[in-house]
């Protein structure tokens, strides 16, 4: 925990930029016929009913300390798509970095979908290797993912355009391709305040007990 407070409270540096990286899934639901707008003394009116579409997968990344965000859809979350995600974020979004301080949640899947043999899974060995050398990995702990910024920017993401029915995946990829843009031009930051020393105080009982 304190390796993830201590990493999130760094200053911007181009060279070594801490990202935070998280993913959610969204269930594709289509309407079976178009919502009524309201109108003056009636509220709007949406069938029940609806058309499943498939699930699609959504890797969001940001930089906190920046202001900058973006997020990648794909059709599922394997070792593969992850690999892909990460390597936009090497050679798309931070091309000129040195390192990658990136932070990611620990969860079930982590030897497999998030470990670095996912890079292996997805391109050949040197390519591989050469994104592995570009990152920084730091986890949060279990049960600890609210450490992990991105969670805030999905949390944004939700209100914005994930809280309505989006039929199939164009529309959910030109939904989520209009939302950062805006954010990231508005210079929206997250003023993140919980550190360390806040942790040894309001959190003493995931500490161990040491007795002199």
């Amino acid at each position: 925990m304190e390796d993830v407070l201590d990493v999130s409270t760094r200053p911007a540096d181009p060279a070594r930029p801490v990202v935070c990286l998280d993913e959610t899934s969204r269930q594709l639901l289509a309407e079976t016929r178009p919502p009524q707008p309201p109108a003056p003394g009636r509220p709007a009116r949406h069938d029940p009913a609806y058309v499943r579409g498939g699930v699609a997968n959504l890797f969001l990344v940001c930089e906190p300390a920046r202001g900058w965000r973006s997020v990648r859809v794909s059709d599922q979350r394997t070792r593969r798509d992850f690999a892909q995600c990460v390597k936009e974020l090497v050679d798309v979004h931070s091309p000129t970095a040195d390192r990658i301080v990136l932070v990611l949640v620990l969860v079930l899947d982590q030897l497999t979908t998030r470990s670095p043999a996912s890079r292996y899974a997805a391109f050949a060995p040197a390519e591989a290797k050469r994104l592995a050398a570009k990152l920084e990995i730091h986890h949060t702990p279990r049960h600890g993912s609210w450490l992990n910024m991105a969670e805030i920017e999905l949390s944004a993401l939700q209100g914005q355009c994930l809280d309505r029915r989006l039929g199939d995946r164009p529309t959910l990829e030109r939904e989520v391709a209009a939302r950062p843009p805006a954010r990231n031009a508005a210079d929206v930051r997250i003023d993140w305040r919980f550190t360390t020393a806040d942790a040894r105080i309001k959190l003493t009982r995931l500490y161990p007990a040491v007795h002199p």
